[in-house]
């Protein structure tokens, strides 16, 4: 019960005239341009913006109180951190931790999908860096995908290299974007891609240089806004719809499954391991 007072509270302030940068907003930046109904975000979450759950929690937010304001149209989601868009999911919140925090954890990721994937904004990713798991879900679950073109950077679902298995609506989410077959490989082999090589696989729709990387995500916002809304909103409600319900109906179970596995020894071990790695390529 508080924490549904809390959140109401929270979307009552939003109604009011706003730009989001204060010192409330830890992880994510909102800026809002009344002029033309377009927000955007800016992922500030140094040094990788691992989506952990207070990550999480306040993207979900953020994607409430836009969706709510009725002059915000479109939403360009962003980097500030330099050369990576998002790393994916905090695995520090998967390791060494309760059930129970898994298990709220695994709720927040499952409504920051809800709330990207299943806007009736606009949404584009403008994809200003690497973009592995977690990250290129966020990606993909925009209406279209905007990537600079340095040959370092990569996108891809890679979770079978860390041992954990991508859940239905990862999967379905990617089939929406590269087809079933690519997909299928993509996900087994854990591949990341870089820009050219996710341009043809159309795991992003359009590549352009770093310092156009937002300029051309307008444009093509632009081009987005001439559409009547209600038309295009109910194109892409048919389009996403299935695949949302069907999450919804399976949540809980979903989390439970979730749970299952993230808990097991070998998956910890894996988990320890790859933390590891991490550490020593830092070191």
């Amino acid at each position: 019960i508080f924490k549904f007072i809390l959140l109401s509270y929270i979307i009552v302030l939003c109604q009011l005239p706003w730009r989001v940068s204060d010192q409330r907003r830890m992880f994510t930046n909102v800026e809002m341009d009344n002029s033309t109904g377009v927000a955007v975000i800016k992922m500030n979450s140094p040094p990788v913006n691992s989506l952990s759950l207070e990550f999480l929690t306040e993207f979900a937010i953020n994607m409430e109180k836009l969706e709510m304001d009725r002059g915000c149209r479109g939403v360009i989601l962003t980097s500030s951190v330099p050369r990576i868009f998002s790393a994916g999911l905090d695995i520090t919140e998967m390791y060494g931790k309760t059930p129970e925090h898994c298990g709220a954890f695994w709720r927040a990721v499952q409504e920051m999908w809800l709330k990207l994937y299943g806007s009736s904004m606009i949404t584009i990713a403008a994809i200003n860096g690497s973009s592995p798991a977690g990250g290129c879900l966020m990606a993909i679950s925009c209406d279209y995908r905007i990537m600079t073109d340095y040959p370092k950077y990569s996108i891809g679902l890679n979770e079978t290299k860390l041992g954990i298995v991508a859940p239905f609506w990862f999967k379905d989410t990617m089939i929406n974007c590269i087809g079933n077959r690519a997909t299928e490989h993509s996900l087994q082999l854990g591949l990341q891609y870089n820009p050219p090589e996710a341009l043809k696989v159309g795991l992003v729709d359009q590549l352009e240089t770093e310092d156009k990387l937002m300029t051309t995500a307008s444009s093509v916002m632009s081009q987005w806004l001439a559409i009547p809304d209600h038309a295009r909103q109910i194109t892409k409600s048919m389009m996403r719809k299935p695949i949302i319900d069907q999450l919804l109906r399976q949540r809980e179970a979903d989390v439970q499954n979730f749970v299952k596995f993230i808990t097991k020894d070998s998956i910890q071990k894996s988990l320890q391991m790859y933390m590891e790695m991490l550490k020593q390529k830092k070191g």
